[in-house]
């Protein structure tokens, strides 16, 4: 059930209302109080993240680990706290819909 879930929940991800919805999902998770989506605020954009891992194998898998846990010393001293407000599915869907920024 959950397998399934997270599949429709990717598969939805490349329509752009979907997308849109992420965008609205990255703001009621609080990542938007770091991140914007074409510019550094605390954190990096959302493009910058997307290109440093573009091509790279499993980036979708790694960036939900670092939304669920945390992150120190990818982009600078200041650390990523882990954000308990989020899912598991969340966090796989934000990593995804992040990943298809250009």
């Amino acid at each position: 059930m959950k397998r399934s879930l997270l599949m429709c929940l990717v598969l939805a991800a490349g329509v752009s209302n979907v997308a849109m919805a992420n965008a609205d999902l990255a703001k009621a998770k609080n990542c938007m109080a770091c991140h914007a989506v074409n510019n550094k605020i605390l954190g990096p954009g959302f493009k910058d993240v997307a290109a440093k891992y573009a091509g790279q194998k499993g980036a979708e898998d790694m960036l939900a680990q670092k939304i669920l846990k945390g992150s120190k010393g990818v982009w600078g001293t200041m650390p990523m706290p882990a954000n308990a407000q989020v899912s598991e599915a969340e966090a796989r869907v934000l990593a995804t819909w992040i990943m298809t920024l250009k």
